[in-house]
Formats: C-alpha cells, structure tokens, sequence
C-alpha cells in the first residue's frame, strides 16, 4: 500500500471523463466500498428537486399574469381534483374538469359559436416547475407559427391539478379543430423541470394516450424550444391535411443540421 491511499479515500474513477458526454449518474468514483460524499449529496439534492417538482403548487395567478402581459387572453381552469393530494391518489379526476371551469367553457363556447382551429392548455401536471420556467416561451412560440399558418386561437386555457386528457374536455367544449397540451412531466432525478407537448387533432372526450402525439423533454438541458416547436409544427400540418393525430401520425418531420443540410428526424430509421 501507498503511502498517499491514506490521503484520498475517495478515488476517482479512471472512466470519469465519460461524465462530460451525459448527465447519467457514472463513473462517480467510491470511498472504500461507498459512494463519494459528494455524489451521494447530490443524488439527494436531486431527489428532493424531483419531490419538489411534484408537490410544490403551480403559481397560476404569476404564470397567467406573465401570459396576459404578452397579449394572451387566459381562462383560468381547475380539474375535479379539488387538491395536490386528491389529484396524486385519484388520475381519473386529474382528467376532467370541474363543474365550475365546465361550465366557464361552456359560457364561452356561446359567446363565440365559430369555434377555434387550435386551442392551448397550459397544464401542472406533474411538475409545476416546467410551467414556471418554460410554459410561456413555448406558448408564444406555439401560438407565433400558428398566426403564420392563418390558424385561429381560442384563449389559453390555465388549468391546475391536470392530466393529458383533460386537454380533449378542453377543446371539445372550445369546439377546437387541434388541442396542444403544455403540461409538466413526471420528473426525473436529472430532470425535474421537462415540459411535455401533447397533440390531438378533433379532441374528443374518451379518447386513449393513441390518438395523441408527444414530444416529450423540452427544456434547455433537453429538446429545445426550435426543435420542440419545429416538430409540433410539421405535426400540426399534417394533421390538418390528414384529418388524424396519434399512432397513424408519425413524425418524419426534416430537421435541419449543422451544415444546412436536412436530414429525416426519425431516429429508428437512420440506422437502416
């Protein structure tokens, strides 16, 4: 034994540099048959990021504000999961609304018969720090390539304590052509903050998870807000065109490259 073993415990490992292609938890060295203090701390930081993420409210009345200072006209919304515990043991309650945000929508839809081409649902969901930190960037850019499409928006739907689906009872009662869901995903322990995008053409309620389409991480550390927006959008076109969203949707949208050059963005088909 080496004199020096007295003096570091904590011995990298020789594979460390692999740390610098990926966020995954590797090569994080050992102190005799442990893990470093200093991995160790971290993964319980992120366990309580992760915790956080999923019990720590929605400040809707911020996030509506933020929204209605860019010119967004917003209709605040709560499912029949009357609280963060109910909405957590009961899904099937996250996926509706309640009879008073029903009954909102309702009164709207009166108001203005001709309906809407695209209708967008901000959403909780499982992590209310997704909204806070990418909900209205996406939104202004969601709501920019539908303008220049010539699409009509129906005010954004704010809703707390909401599932996927509640996004269908949304834009059935809008009379919505298309339904984008921007809802907060069940965090991970390198993640707590992915946005999901979820899209349905002709929403309906009692529709499954396969007539929707997901893009799913969208974040700085994830997909980004062009590649989020670019794929959303090729999409959407389709869809109009098609008449049809979910499995019999597939995205083969172009994605441009670093030389310019485009290239199909579905990676199970490069490798053939």
């Amino acid at each position: 034994m080496h004199d020096d073993d007295h003096d570091t415990p904590a011995r990298p490992d020789p594979w460390q540099a692999l740390r610098r292609l990926t966020p995954a938890r590797i090569a994080l060295g050992r102190a005799g048959t442990s893990l470093p203090t200093a991995a160790q701390l971290d993964f319980q930081y992120a366990h309580a990021q992760a915790r956080d993420a999923v019990h720590v409210p929605l400040d809707a009345d911020a996030v509506g504000k933020a929204l209605e200072a860019k010119g967004f006209e917003v209709l605040p919304l709560h499912s029949a999961a009357a609280d963060r515990h109910t909405y957590l043991q009961r899904p099937d309650l996250g996926r509706r609304l309640d009879d008073a945000s029903a009954a909102r929508l309702d009164e709207w839809a009166a108001e203005h018969p001709e309906g809407y081409d695209l209708a967008l649902v901000v959403a909780d969901g499982l992590s209310s720090l997704a909204i806070e930190r990418h909900g209205q960037v996406m939104v202004e850019r969601i709501s920019e390539l539908a303008r220049a499409e010539g699409w009509r928006l129906a005010p954004v739907s704010l809703v707390r304590q909401s599932r996927v689906a509640l996004g269908d009872d949304v834009g059935q009662r809008l009379k919505a052509r298309m339904v984008v869901v921007l809802i907060g995903e069940r965090p991970g322990l390198s993640s707590p903050d992915s946005l999901g995008l979820y899209f349905t053409y002709a929403p309906r309620v009692g529709l499954t998870d396969a007539a929707r389409n997901c893009i799913s991480n969208v974040r700085l550390e994830g997909m980004s807000y062009a590649m989020a927006s670019h794929t959303l959008l090729y999409l959407m076109r389709q869809a109009w065109q098609r008449q049809l969203s979910g499995v019999n949707l597939k995205d083969e949208a172009q994605v441009p490259t670093l030389e310019g050059e485009p290239r199909v963005g579905n990676f199970l088909l490069d490798g053939q």
